[in-house]
Protein backbone atom coordinates (compact mmCIF):
# COMPACT_ATOMS: atom_id res chain seq x y z
CA UNK A 1 0.00 0.00 0.00
CA UNK A 2 2.54 2.36 0.55
CA UNK A 3 4.08 1.68 -2.11
CA UNK A 4 1.09 2.44 -4.28
CA UNK A 5 0.58 6.01 -2.40
CA UNK A 6 4.34 6.54 -3.51
CA UNK A 7 3.77 5.80 -6.93
CA UNK A 8 0.07 7.97 -7.00
CA UNK A 9 1.48 10.44 -5.13
CA UNK A 10 5.03 10.81 -7.53
CA UNK A 11 2.71 11.03 -10.82
CA UNK A 12 0.29 13.82 -9.47
CA UNK A 13 3.89 15.45 -8.77
CA UNK A 14 5.25 14.92 -12.22
CA UNK A 15 1.35 15.68 -13.97
CA UNK A 16 1.49 18.75 -11.92
CA UNK A 17 5.17 19.87 -13.33
CA UNK A 18 3.79 19.08 -16.64
CA UNK A 19 0.59 21.30 -16.25
CA UNK A 20 1.94 24.76 -15.68
CA UNK A 21 4.27 23.82 -19.26
CA UNK A 22 0.56 22.81 -20.67
CA UNK A 23 -1.16 25.65 -19.30
CA UNK A 24 1.27 27.66 -21.58
CA UNK A 25 0.76 25.95 -25.05
CA UNK A 26 -2.57 26.04 -24.48
CA UNK A 27 -3.22 29.72 -23.92
CA UNK A 28 -1.02 30.88 -26.37
CA UNK A 29 -2.98 28.50 -28.91
CA UNK A 30 -6.03 30.02 -27.26
CA UNK A 31 -5.01 33.46 -28.59
CA UNK A 32 -2.66 32.87 -31.58
CA UNK A 33 -3.59 29.39 -32.47
CA UNK A 34 -0.34 28.74 -32.61
CA UNK A 35 1.42 25.71 -31.18
CA UNK A 36 4.41 28.19 -29.37
CA UNK A 37 7.53 25.22 -29.99
CA UNK A 38 9.93 27.08 -28.12
CA UNK A 39 7.97 27.03 -24.65
CA UNK A 40 9.70 24.06 -23.50
CA UNK A 41 13.41 26.18 -23.87
CA UNK A 42 12.11 28.54 -22.06
CA UNK A 43 11.55 25.72 -19.21
CA UNK A 44 15.32 25.05 -19.78
CA UNK A 45 16.85 28.26 -19.93
CA UNK A 46 14.87 28.76 -16.63
CA UNK A 47 16.64 26.19 -15.06
CA UNK A 48 20.01 26.98 -16.16
CA UNK A 49 19.76 30.86 -15.11
CA UNK A 50 19.16 29.05 -11.69
CA UNK A 51 22.12 27.54 -11.58
CA UNK A 52 24.32 30.18 -12.86
CA UNK A 53 22.84 32.97 -10.41
CA UNK A 54 22.59 30.87 -7.46
CA UNK A 55 26.36 30.40 -7.47
CA UNK A 56 26.53 34.12 -6.24
CA UNK A 57 23.28 34.85 -4.96
CA UNK A 58 21.25 33.00 -2.04
CA UNK A 59 18.13 30.98 -3.06
CA UNK A 60 15.44 33.70 -1.86
CA UNK A 61 17.23 35.96 -4.40
CA UNK A 62 17.74 33.86 -7.22
CA UNK A 63 14.05 32.51 -7.62
CA UNK A 64 12.13 35.68 -7.63
CA UNK A 65 14.99 36.84 -10.10
CA UNK A 66 14.98 33.60 -12.18
CA UNK A 67 10.96 34.41 -12.57
CA UNK A 68 11.51 38.06 -13.57
CA UNK A 69 14.25 36.65 -16.28
CA UNK A 70 12.06 34.13 -17.61
CA UNK A 71 9.24 36.70 -17.85
CA UNK A 72 11.19 39.01 -19.36
CA UNK A 73 12.36 36.46 -22.43
CA UNK A 74 8.87 35.19 -22.99
CA UNK A 75 8.07 38.76 -23.74
CA UNK A 76 11.23 39.46 -26.05
CA UNK A 77 10.63 36.52 -27.81
CA UNK A 78 6.81 37.24 -28.42
CA UNK A 79 7.77 40.24 -29.32
CA UNK A 80 10.73 39.94 -31.45
CA UNK A 81 10.58 36.23 -33.00
CA UNK A 82 6.08 36.72 -33.35
CA UNK A 83 4.90 40.20 -33.37
CA UNK A 84 6.92 40.56 -36.86
CA UNK A 85 4.83 37.94 -38.54
CA UNK A 86 1.42 38.96 -36.79
CA UNK A 87 -0.27 39.50 -40.65
CA UNK A 88 2.42 36.13 -42.37
CA UNK A 89 0.80 32.92 -42.76
CA UNK A 90 0.35 30.47 -40.18
CA UNK A 91 3.11 28.21 -41.29
CA UNK A 92 5.83 31.53 -41.00
CA UNK A 93 4.98 31.95 -37.91
CA UNK A 94 5.35 28.31 -36.93
CA UNK A 95 9.15 27.77 -38.78
CA UNK A 96 9.85 31.33 -36.79
CA UNK A 97 8.70 29.26 -33.45
CA UNK A 98 11.15 26.35 -34.23
CA UNK A 99 14.04 28.46 -34.91
CA UNK A 100 13.44 30.42 -31.92
CA UNK A 101 13.53 26.81 -30.31
CA UNK A 102 16.75 25.56 -31.98
CA UNK A 103 18.50 29.28 -31.61
CA UNK A 104 17.88 28.72 -27.64
CA UNK A 105 19.04 24.99 -27.51
CA UNK A 106 22.68 26.32 -29.55
CA UNK A 107 22.79 29.46 -26.77
CA UNK A 108 22.59 27.01 -24.09
CA UNK A 109 25.09 24.83 -25.87
CA UNK A 110 27.33 27.86 -26.70
CA UNK A 111 27.63 28.96 -22.59
CA UNK A 112 27.67 25.34 -21.13
CA UNK A 113 30.04 23.72 -23.19
CA UNK A 114 27.14 20.85 -23.67
CA UNK A 115 28.04 19.54 -21.00
CA UNK A 116 25.41 18.61 -18.13
CA UNK A 117 24.91 21.02 -15.49
CA UNK A 118 23.67 20.51 -11.51
CA UNK A 119 20.82 21.91 -10.33
CA UNK A 120 21.53 23.55 -7.05
CA UNK A 121 18.68 21.09 -5.39
CA UNK A 122 20.94 20.78 -2.36
CA UNK A 123 19.67 24.48 -1.60
CA UNK A 124 16.15 23.94 -1.99
CA UNK A 125 15.94 22.19 1.15
CA UNK A 126 12.09 23.23 1.30
CA UNK A 127 11.35 20.90 -1.31
CA UNK A 128 13.72 18.47 -1.53
CA UNK A 129 13.03 17.28 2.11
CA UNK A 130 11.58 14.09 3.28
CA UNK A 131 8.45 13.87 4.88
CA UNK A 132 5.95 10.46 5.34
CA UNK A 133 2.67 11.25 4.16
CA UNK A 134 0.69 7.86 5.77
CA UNK A 135 3.06 6.48 6.76
CA UNK A 136 5.12 6.88 3.42
CA UNK A 137 8.35 8.88 3.06
CA UNK A 138 8.37 11.11 0.51
CA UNK A 139 9.87 14.55 -1.30
CA UNK A 140 8.12 18.11 -0.09
CA UNK A 141 8.36 19.13 -3.25
CA UNK A 142 5.83 16.28 -4.64
CA UNK A 143 3.20 17.48 -2.19
CA UNK A 144 3.87 21.00 -2.52
CA UNK A 145 3.22 20.49 -6.21
CA UNK A 146 -0.19 19.79 -7.11
CA UNK A 147 -1.54 22.47 -4.06
CA UNK A 148 0.83 24.82 -5.99
CA UNK A 149 -0.44 24.11 -9.56
CA UNK A 150 -4.36 23.91 -7.97
CA UNK A 151 -3.32 27.52 -6.67
CA UNK A 152 -2.11 29.16 -9.86
CA UNK A 153 -4.70 27.83 -12.11
CA UNK A 154 -7.21 29.22 -9.09
CA UNK A 155 -5.50 32.47 -9.20
CA UNK A 156 -5.23 32.26 -13.19
CA UNK A 157 -8.89 31.48 -13.48
CA UNK A 158 -10.24 34.56 -11.56
CA UNK A 159 -7.54 36.58 -13.41
CA UNK A 160 -9.40 35.57 -17.03
CA UNK A 161 -12.70 35.35 -15.78
CA UNK A 162 -12.77 38.66 -13.70
CA UNK A 163 -10.25 41.20 -14.62
CA UNK A 164 -10.16 43.50 -18.05
CA UNK A 165 -7.35 41.92 -19.08
CA UNK A 166 -8.98 38.73 -18.94
CA UNK A 167 -11.63 40.20 -20.58
CA UNK A 168 -10.00 41.47 -23.22
CA UNK A 169 -8.19 37.31 -23.40
CA UNK A 170 -11.15 35.75 -24.28
CA UNK A 171 -12.44 38.21 -26.77
CA UNK A 172 -9.65 37.77 -28.83
CA UNK A 173 -9.40 34.25 -28.77
CA UNK A 174 -13.17 33.76 -29.85
CA UNK A 175 -12.57 36.49 -32.84
CA UNK A 176 -9.55 38.08 -33.10
CA UNK A 177 -10.05 40.24 -35.72
CA UNK A 178 -13.55 41.57 -34.27
CA UNK A 179 -11.19 42.17 -31.19
CA UNK A 180 -9.22 44.44 -32.99
CA UNK A 181 -12.02 46.84 -34.16
CA UNK A 182 -13.28 46.88 -30.84
CA UNK A 183 -10.61 48.35 -29.67
CA UNK A 184 -8.67 46.00 -27.56
CA UNK A 185 -5.04 46.67 -27.51
CA UNK A 186 -4.19 43.14 -29.36
CA UNK A 187 -0.23 43.15 -29.00
CA UNK A 188 -0.54 43.79 -25.68
CA UNK A 189 -3.30 41.07 -24.98
CA UNK A 190 -1.12 38.59 -26.65
CA UNK A 191 2.48 39.69 -24.96
CA UNK A 192 0.55 39.01 -21.34
CA UNK A 193 -0.03 36.03 -22.29
CA UNK A 194 3.29 35.01 -23.12
CA UNK A 195 4.02 36.51 -19.70
CA UNK A 196 1.81 34.23 -18.07
CA UNK A 197 3.28 31.04 -19.76
CA UNK A 198 6.62 32.19 -19.75
CA UNK A 199 6.30 32.93 -15.58
CA UNK A 200 4.02 29.01 -15.16
CA UNK A 201 7.04 27.47 -16.77
CA UNK A 202 9.74 28.60 -14.88
CA UNK A 203 7.72 27.68 -11.69
CA UNK A 204 7.62 24.23 -13.39
CA UNK A 205 11.28 24.41 -13.92
CA UNK A 206 12.08 24.92 -10.26
CA UNK A 207 9.89 22.28 -9.25
CA UNK A 208 10.92 19.61 -12.08
CA UNK A 209 14.66 19.92 -11.55
CA UNK A 210 14.61 20.36 -8.10
CA UNK A 211 13.80 16.24 -8.66
CA UNK A 212 15.82 15.65 -11.90
CA UNK A 213 18.77 17.55 -10.85
CA UNK A 214 21.04 17.78 -14.77
CA UNK A 215 20.15 20.77 -17.12
CA UNK A 216 21.47 19.93 -20.75
CA UNK A 217 20.68 22.21 -23.71
CA UNK A 218 17.73 19.56 -25.11
CA UNK A 219 16.39 18.78 -21.83
CA UNK A 220 13.21 21.02 -22.51
CA UNK A 221 12.17 18.97 -25.63
CA UNK A 222 10.58 16.16 -23.81
CA UNK A 223 8.55 17.70 -21.27
CA UNK A 224 7.55 20.74 -23.32
CA UNK A 225 6.52 17.61 -25.87
CA UNK A 226 4.88 15.75 -23.24
CA UNK A 227 3.07 18.81 -21.51
CA UNK A 228 1.72 19.96 -25.35
CA UNK A 229 0.65 16.40 -25.71
CA UNK A 230 -1.56 17.06 -22.62
CA UNK A 231 -2.90 20.51 -23.72
CA UNK A 232 -4.19 18.48 -26.74
CA UNK A 233 -5.63 15.86 -24.68
CA UNK A 234 -7.28 17.88 -22.55
CA UNK A 235 -8.40 19.96 -25.48
CA UNK A 236 -6.44 22.63 -26.71
CA UNK A 237 -7.28 26.27 -25.58
CA UNK A 238 -8.86 24.69 -22.55
CA UNK A 239 -7.09 25.63 -19.34
CA UNK A 240 -8.63 23.38 -17.07
CA UNK A 241 -8.19 20.75 -20.06
CA UNK A 242 -4.78 21.09 -19.82
CA UNK A 243 -3.97 20.40 -16.38
CA UNK A 244 -6.45 17.33 -15.79
CA UNK A 245 -5.07 16.01 -19.03
CA UNK A 246 -1.14 16.62 -17.08
CA UNK A 247 -2.37 14.69 -13.97
CA UNK A 248 -3.16 12.08 -16.24
CA UNK A 249 -0.24 11.87 -18.74
CA UNK A 250 2.06 12.14 -15.13
CA UNK A 251 0.55 9.25 -13.50
CA UNK A 252 0.74 6.91 -16.25
CA UNK A 253 3.75 7.48 -16.83
CA UNK A 254 5.02 6.83 -13.40
CA UNK A 255 2.78 3.91 -12.77
CA UNK A 256 4.38 2.33 -16.08
CA UNK A 257 8.05 3.07 -15.06
CA UNK A 258 6.53 1.37 -11.59
CA UNK A 259 5.82 -1.82 -13.33
CA UNK A 260 7.91 -5.37 -11.83
CA UNK A 261 11.20 -5.00 -14.08
CA UNK A 262 10.64 -8.62 -15.48
CA UNK A 263 7.66 -6.95 -17.40
CA UNK A 264 10.44 -4.86 -19.10
CA UNK A 265 7.70 -1.78 -20.74
CA UNK A 266 9.34 0.92 -18.15
CA UNK A 267 11.16 1.80 -21.77
CA UNK A 268 7.94 2.54 -23.33
CA UNK A 269 6.88 5.15 -20.73
CA UNK A 270 7.28 8.01 -22.97
CA UNK A 271 5.75 5.78 -26.14
CA UNK A 272 2.77 5.82 -24.16
CA UNK A 273 2.06 9.33 -24.09
CA UNK A 274 1.38 9.84 -27.31
CA UNK A 275 -0.19 6.18 -27.94
CA UNK A 276 -2.52 8.07 -25.87
CA UNK A 277 -3.07 10.95 -27.50
CA UNK A 278 -3.55 8.99 -30.59
CA UNK A 279 -6.36 6.94 -29.44
CA UNK A 280 -7.80 9.91 -27.95
CA UNK A 281 -7.79 11.85 -30.94
CA UNK A 282 -9.06 8.84 -32.63
CA UNK A 283 -12.61 9.03 -30.83
CA UNK A 284 -12.38 12.60 -29.33
CA UNK A 285 -10.50 14.96 -32.11
CA UNK A 286 -10.71 17.95 -30.02
CA UNK A 287 -9.77 16.56 -26.80
CA UNK A 288 -11.53 15.86 -23.43
CA UNK A 289 -12.36 19.29 -23.00
CA UNK A 290 -12.07 21.04 -26.55
CA UNK A 291 -14.85 23.13 -28.04
CA UNK A 292 -16.29 21.88 -31.63
CA UNK A 293 -15.17 25.25 -33.99
CA UNK A 294 -17.28 25.38 -36.87
CA UNK A 295 -15.41 26.80 -40.13
CA UNK A 296 -17.43 29.52 -42.48
CA UNK A 297 -16.89 29.14 -45.76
Amino acid sequence: MNYLISIVLSGISVGGQYALIAIGYTMVYGILRLINFAHGDVFMVAGLMCIYISASMPMYITIPLVLILTVALGFFIERAAYKPLRAAPRMSVMISAIGVSYLLQNLATYVTGGQPMTYPFEKLSFLTRTVNIAGTPTKTVVIITPVLVILLVVLLTLLINHTKIGMAMRAVSKDFETSRLMGIKINSVISVTFVIGSLLAAVGSVLYFSTYTAVTPTIGALPGLKAFVAAVFGGIGSIPGAVIGAFIIGICETVIKALPSAWDVSVFSDAFTFALLIIILIFKPTGLFGEKTAEKV
